[in-house]
């Protein structure tokens, strides 16, 4: 849903079960501004800056990757690169992130054996995360390319996510595997994230298309 605010645009995306995505970013919104221009978007998780290249092609400032287990809400006793979680009858690492949202990000040797359907609802559920969390699962093939499923909070698997892209990137990052830029391979399409180093801000560049239009009257 977009809306007017100020001198921004707003828009509010939330999924069936009431989480809202707030770092989503709409094509529609987009769609009204220049090409090459930097634009401000509203959002629950606070401002978004987006760059429009072209008609089919935009960068979004994803904001700064935060860390802190407290920030997603994750129970941990400390900050740390990596946790250990029990969940479904086996003990995996995790990495955690908040990119306007919470993630838990799991290096797989191959995401097309990876036990998304088993581990994904088990971990997006586990009582450490009493807010839920989406869950990323993360095949590195260099240090400049990933591919990546995510399991969504209140969705289930899905063909693409932005900040699941980044949370998979920032986590590499942190860990020493991967480069600044990277590309993210997801079922539906590709990405290109850009994070220099902790503390700093994230940015996601990829395709643009609409998937539907329509209007409601409220």
């Amino acid at each position: 849903m977009a809306m007017p605010s100020g001198d921004a645009t707003s828009q509010l995306i939330v999924t069936a079960d009431d989480f809202n995505l707030s770092e989503g970013v709409s094509r529609g919104i987009l769609d009204a501004h220049q090409h090459g221009m930097v634009t401000v978007l509203d959002s629950p998780a606070g401002p978004i800056h987006a760059r429009v290249h072209n008609a089919d092609l935009i960068s979004v400032d994803m904001g700064v990757p935060n860390f802190d287990p407290r920030s997603l809400p994750f129970e941990a006793s400390a900050e740390a690169h990596v946790y250990p979680l029990t969940v479904a009858g086996t003990e995996v690492e995790i990495g955690a992130v908040s990119v306007g949202n919470p993630h838990a990000v799991l290096t797989v040797t191959s995401v097309a054996s990876a036990p998304v359907d088993r581990l994904g609802p088990a971990i997006e559920r586990h009582p450490r995360f009493p807010k839920r969390v989406n869950v990323g699962f993360m095949e590195i093939v260099d240090r400049a390319h990933i591919r990546l499923r995510v399991f969504e909070r209140g969705v289930g698997e899905t063909l693409a996510c932005g900040t699941g892209a980044c949370a998979a990137v920032a986590i590499g990052r942190r860990h020493g595997r991967l480069d600044a830029t990277v590309e993210v391979e997801l079922p539906g399409g590709k990405l290109e994230i850009n994070f220099a180093a902790p503390g700093e801000h994230i940015w996601m560049k990829g395709p643009t298309a609409v998937s539907f239009t329509g209007r409601v009257e409220i």
